[in-house]
C-alpha cells in the first residue's frame, strides 16, 4: 500500500514533538504499519505461543494497516484540509476503530484493544503525561479483555511499558521510557513462559508491541531506537516447535474463530462465559455495541452459534490449525455392511416442507422432513445419519429447538464410528446457505469451516399466523395476526402477510446484505415471491434475490439475508 506523504513528520525534520497531534498520529500509524510489514516474517518465525501457527507478525501487520487506513480515511474525508483537518480525537479514535474492525489473530486483537485504551485518554490531550496515562489505561484494558492472562506475553510487555513511564515527563521522554520498559520486559519473556524458554525465543506478540512503540519513539523524537537483535530462533530454528499445539506444547483446540459482533454489554458477558467453556485463548475487545471476538475451539460451529445468540456476528473467519489432532478412529474395525461401501461424506438436513426436501436432496443431502409442531426426535436424527451411510456426516438441524436432540444424535453416531460435525443452523435458510458452499472434495475440516461460516453469515426471519391472542416482544397480537419473527423474536405484527413481509425485509436489509433468499410455502398468497422480488429490486439495487418453493408443511414465508 502506498503511504501518503507526511509533511509534518518529526523524523523528516530531525526534531522532537511535544504534543501528539492528529498529524503525529497519522505519521505514527503509517510508520507502525511499515515497520510491522518489514518485520512480519521475523515475528512469524518465532510464533510458538499460544499456537505455533507462524502468523503473529502477519496478524499484527494487518491489524495495524487497517488502523492506518482508517486514519487516512479521516484525513481524506471532504473538508479535512486546512482549518477543517481532523483533530487528535478524530485521528486516535479512527486508529482504534480501524484496528478493531481489522484485528486478526490473538495478538492483533489485543493490539486493537491497546489502541482503544490509548485513544480513550489521548482524545483529551497529547502531551507526555497524557501518553503515560494512555499506556496505563491500554495495559489495564487489554489485560481485562483476555479471559486468562499469562505472564511472558504481549500483556506483560504492555504493562512494563506503562510502568516504565509512570512518572511522566515530556512526550519524547515518556515514549523513550515506555519503549525501554517494554524492551526489557520482552527480553525476560523466555524465563516467564516455558514454551518460549524451550524454543529459545521471545514472545512474538511482545516483540510486535516493541516494534509499535519503536515507531512511536521515531515519530515523536525524529530518531529511531536501536533495533532489536534477531532472535536465535530466526537464525537457527529449523521448524516451528509444537506445530498445532496449545499451551506449553500440549495439543490444543483445532480451530481459531474470529468475528465482529454487534451486541449489548450484558449479552457479551454471557458470551464470554460460554466461549471460555468451549476453548481457550479467548479475547473479546471493543465496546459501545461493537466487539471483536477471538477464541480457539474444537467446535467452531458452537463458537459461531454463541455469537448468533449474543447478537449479530459478521466477518466470520474460521481457521483450522495445521497439525491439529484428527478425530479419533473407532476402536474396532468397522463390520461388513450389507448396504456396501460407505460414502466418503454426506450432509443430513432437517427441513420443513416437501419442496425444500426435494431441493436439498437434489444437492446431495439426506433429508428429514420436520412435521408442523412435532420436531424430529434424537432417534429420528440418528436414523437419518445412519441412512446417509457415510464415513463423515455434516448435520444441519435448521431449528433452535433441535439443538439438544441433534447433539445427542451426533454423539451416538460418533460412538458407532461415524465422524459427525454438527453445524448449529437455526433456520432452513441457514442450512441452504451452508449446503450451497458444501464441497465434498475438500477436507472434512475445511468443508465444515466453510459451511459454518456461510450459515453464521445468514440472518433469518419467518412469517407465521398467530393461533391465539398472546403477548410478544412487539406487543399484543390477536388470533389471525401475521407475525414477522426476526432471529426468533417477534419484530412485526401486521394484518396482511405481504405488507408484513415487506416490513420484515426492510428491517433486515437496514443492516446490509448482498443476497436475499425467499422460501415460499403453498399457503402463502399468490404472487408473494414476485412482489417481494420487485420490492428488493426497487429499493436495494445491489441486492440479489433467489426464491425456493417449500410446498406443504412449511411456514408461509422464510427469509434469509446474507
Amino acid at each position: 500500500m502506498s503511504r501518503a506523504p507526511q509533511p509534518f513528520d518529526a523524523a523528516a525534520r530531525g526534531d522532537e514533538r511535544l504534543v501528539l497531534d492528529a498529524e503525529a498520529v497519522r505519521a505514527w500509524s503509517a510508520r507502525t504499519a511499515e515497520a510491522l510489514g518489514r518485520e512480519r516474517a521475523a515475528i512469524d518465525a518465532i510464533n510458538v505461543f499460544p499456537v505455533a501457527d507462524g502468523d503473529t507478525g502477519t496478524n499484527l501487520y494487518l491489524t495495524a494497516d487497517a488502523g492506518h487506513r482508517a486514519v487516512e480515511a479521516v484525513f481524506a474525508a471532504p473538508g479535512a484540509a486546512g482549518a477543517s483537518a481532523p483533530d487528535t480525537a478524530d485521528a486516535v479514535r479512527a486508529l482504534a476503530h480501524g484496528a478493531l474492525l481489522g484485528a486478526r489473530g490473538n495478538s492483533g486483537t489485543i493490539l486493537s484493544q491497546l489502541l482503544r485504551g490509548m485513544a480513550a485518554v489521548l482524545a483529551d490531550g497529547g502531551d507526555g503525561d497524557h501518553l503515560a496515562r494512555a499506556l496505563d489505561t491500554a495495559a489495564v484494558s487489554a489485560r481485562a479483555a483476555v479471559a486468562h492472562p499469562e505472564e511472558g506475553t504481549i500483556l506483560t510487555v504492555a504493562s512494563a511499558a506503562a510502568a516504565g513511564c509512570a512518572d511522566g515527563g515530556t512526550l519524547p521522554e515518556v515514549a523513550r521510557k515506555a519503549y525501554d520498559g517494554a524492551r526489557t520486559a520482552l527480553e525476560a519473556t523466555p524465563g516467564q513462559l516455558a514454551v518460549l524458554g524451550r524454543a529459545g525465543v521471545v514472545d512474538a506478540g511482545g516483540q510486535g508491541l516493541v516494534t509499535v512503540l519503536g515507531a512511536l519513539v521515531e515519530t515523536v523524537t525524529g530518531r529511531a531506537p536501536d533495533p532489536l537483535p534477531p532472535s536465535p530462533a530466526v537464525r537457527a530454528l529449523p521448524e516451528r516447535p509444537g506445530e498445532g499445539c496449545g499451551h506449553d506444547g500440549e495439543q490444543g483446540p483445532g480451530y481459531e474463530v474470529l468475528y465482529l459482533l454487534e451486541a449489548e454489554d450484558a449479552a457479551v458477558e454471557l458470551l464470554k462465559a460460554r466461549l471460555d467453556a468451549l476453548g481457550d485463548s479467548l479475547v473479546v475487545v471493543g465496546g459501545d455495541g461493537l466487539w471483536n471476538v477471538h477464541v480457539h475451539v474444537d467446535d467452531a460451529g458452537a463458537a459461531v452459534e454463541a455469537g448468533i445468540e449474543a447478537g449479530r456476528p459478521h466477518r466470520i473467519r474460521v481457521t483450522h490449525f495445521a497439525g491439529a489432532a484428527p478425530a479419533a478412529a473407532p476402536a474396532d474395525p468397522e463390520p461388513a455392511d450389507p448396504r456396501g461401501e460407505r460414502a466418503h461424506r454426506a450432509v443430513v438436513a432437517v427441513l420443513p416442507g416437501e419442496g425444500l426436501a426435494g431441493l436439498c436432496a437434489e444437492a446431495g443431502a439426506t433429508t428429514l422432513q420436520a412435521r408442523p409442531g412435532e420436531p424430529p426426535t434424537g432417534d429420528e436424527l440418528l436414523d437419518a445419519v445412519r441412512r446417509a451411510h457415510a464415513r463423515e456426516v455434516v448435520l444441519l438441524p435448521n431449528d433452535t429447538d433441535l439443538r439438544t436432540a441433534a447433539a445427542s444424535a451426533a454423539e451416538r453416531a460418533r460412538a458407532e464410528g461415524i465422524r459427525v460435525a454438527l453445524i448449529p443452523t437455526r433456520a432452513a435458510v441457514q442450512g441452504i446457505a451452508a449446503l450451497a458452499v458444501h464441497e465434498p472434495e475438500r477436507s472434512f475440516d475445511e468443508d465444515v469451516v466453510a459451511m459454518t461460516a456461510a450459515a453464521g453469515a445468514t440472518r433469518y426471519a419467518e412469517l407465521a399466523v398467530a393461533a391465539r391472542q398472546s403477548f410478544t416482544s412487539a406487543g399484543v397480537c390477536q388470533a389471525g395476526d401475521v407475525l414477522g419473527l426476526i432471529e426468533g423474536d417477534v419484530a412485526v405484527i401486521g394484518q396482511d402477510l405481504t405488507a408484513t413481509a415487506r416490513t420484515v425485509l426492510d428491517r433486515m436489509l437496514q443492516a446490509g446484505g448482498e443476497l436475499v433468499t425467499l422460501v415460499v410455502a403453498d399457503s402463502a398468497p399468490p404472487g408473494l415471491a414476485d412482489t417481494l422480488e420487485a420490492h428488493v429490486r426497487r429499493g436495494y439495487l445491489a441486492v440479489d434475490t433467489v426464491t425456493y418453493h417449500a410446498g406443504e408443511g412449511a411456514p408461509p414465508l422464510l427469509v434469509g439475508v446474507e
